[in-house]
């Protein structure tokens, strides 16, 4: 799962579809492609609206995306078309490009929308994202299992 900064949308992705698969047979992680936020938390408004939903991601920790990540995970979702192309231009070969997505093309099939970043807006913004979230991760799941 990647957002920009990894404090918002790519850690409620990780937290949602971790608790809708199951932890010994799935490695789940997220990841930024920016470096601001390397190390810390979740923004608190997304540990909120995952809790509650029963989720707890206030223990995820901020990463920057790297090209290792295409030789760690069989898919890489992206929230949005900035984060696609970033995730994009790091690819080696054809086969790390197959393997990056938009996320929301999983329950809005070829439309390539963007996961709106909720970091500037307020409680709400992330409540929605959390809504599109796990609707595709409900999907995503279902296709792996």
């Amino acid at each position: 799962m990647v957002c920009l900064g990894n404090i918002c949308r790519s850690p409620l992705a990780e937290g949602i579809l971790k608790s809708k698969l199951p932890n010994n047979k799935f490695i789940i992680d997220s990841a930024g492609t920016a470096h601001y936020h390397i190390g810390s938390p979740p923004d608190k408004r997304a540990i909120a609206v995952a809790k509650k939903y029963g989720l707890d991601i206030s223990g995820l920790s901020g990463r920057q995306f790297g090209v290792a990540d295409f030789d760690t995970f069989d898919y890489i979702y992206v929230m949005d078309e900035y984060n696609y192309n970033h995730v994009i231009a790091l690819a080696r070969h054809e086969n790390d490009k197959d393997k990056v997505k938009l996320i929301l093309n999983e329950i809005y099939p070829n439309q390539n929308y963007d996961v709106p970043d909720p970091y500037y807006g307020g409680s709400e913004g992330f409540e929605n994202v959390y809504k599109l979230l796990d609707e595709a991760c409900s999907t995503i799941a279902k296709s792996l299992l």
